[in-house]
């Protein structure tokens, strides 16, 4: 892969790290996603269920490197932040989560309501503009407590926009996201991830919502995160092809490969 010093400023380049784990490069900014880096084989028990991790991270903690950005969509389940990744926080240079996981964190962890926007400077000299975006951890009354999402963008390209779900079913608070913003990549939290001790629904989005987002998000790239690496999701990569095969919308899909850096030019996708 070419350098960093080669990539066009609308380059965005997502490194695939394991779960709800990425790691976004955006003309000179490193953003991380939910840090999941515990190994393959750990348990979490809580009260009423277990949940169990089936893949490691595809890329070791020693070799991440500098963190400027940690989005964290909620910090109270394992999946979206691990043992390691929660060792890890304190490393970063701002951590945005929900009001009650910052407050549970503490230090330089910040809770940003939705539709809330925060600025961050890029070490080129722009503006990366973090808008808090709403979401619903399962159906109606049985959601599995407060969740946050994100769109991206540089205030000097305000058209071009990355929108990452965090762990959300497909609701209206999503649909008003695709209302407020011209998506051009949508990094979707899906797998349907069910755990039976606490319900029968699912709690991230299905094969079938991320068709939906798809046709809503009708500029967008759709790629799927958080679909693999755990035993709680009840869909694989399989059965998302399939389903967006089966809409027609295959071509929109993109998927990322375990620790390979992958470069997206988000004008190339309008």
């Amino acid at each position: 892969m070419q350098s960093d010093s080669k990539l066009n400023r609308a380059d965005l380049v997502v490194t695939y790290i394991g779960g709800p784990t990425a790691l976004f490069k955006w003309d000179g900014l490193r953003i991380l996603t939910d840090p999941t880096f515990d190994p393959a084989g750990s348990t979490y028990a809580t009260n009423v269920y277990t949940l169990k991790k089936r893949e490691g991270p595809a890329m070791p903690l020693e070799k991440l490197g500098r963190v400027d950005l940690v989005l964290l969509s909620h910090d109270h389940h394992f999946d979206n932040l691990d043992r390691a990744g929660r060792a890890l926080l304190p490393t970063a240079g701002k951590v945005l989560t929900t009001g009650i996981g910052a407050q549970r964190l503490g230090g330089h962890a910040v809770g940003i309501p939705p539709w809330r926007s925060m600025e961050i400077s890029s070490p080129r000299g722009r503006v990366l503009r973090v808008t808090a975006t709403p979401a619903r951890h399962g159906p109606v009354g049985g959601d599995r407590g407060p969740v946050v999402g994100f769109v991206l963008n540089y205030t000097d390209a305000p058209q071009d926009c990355v929108y990452i779900s965090g762990d959300t079913v497909w609701y209206e608070g999503v649909e008003e996201v695709a209302r407020r913003f011209r998506v051009t990549m949508a990094v979707l939290f899906m797998g349907a991830a069910v755990v039976p001790r606490v319900g029968p629904a699912h709690l991230t989005m299905s094969a079938t919502e991320g068709v939906y987002a798809a046709r809503l998000f009708g500029h967008a790239r759709i790629v799927p995160l958080h679909c693999s690496g755990w035993e709680h999701y009840t869909e694989s990569r399989a059965d998302i092809q399939r389903a967006f095969s089966d809409a027609g919308v295959q071509s929109r899909l993109c998927w990322l490969e375990p620790g390979v850096a992958k470069i997206f030019s988000i004008k190339e996708l309008v």
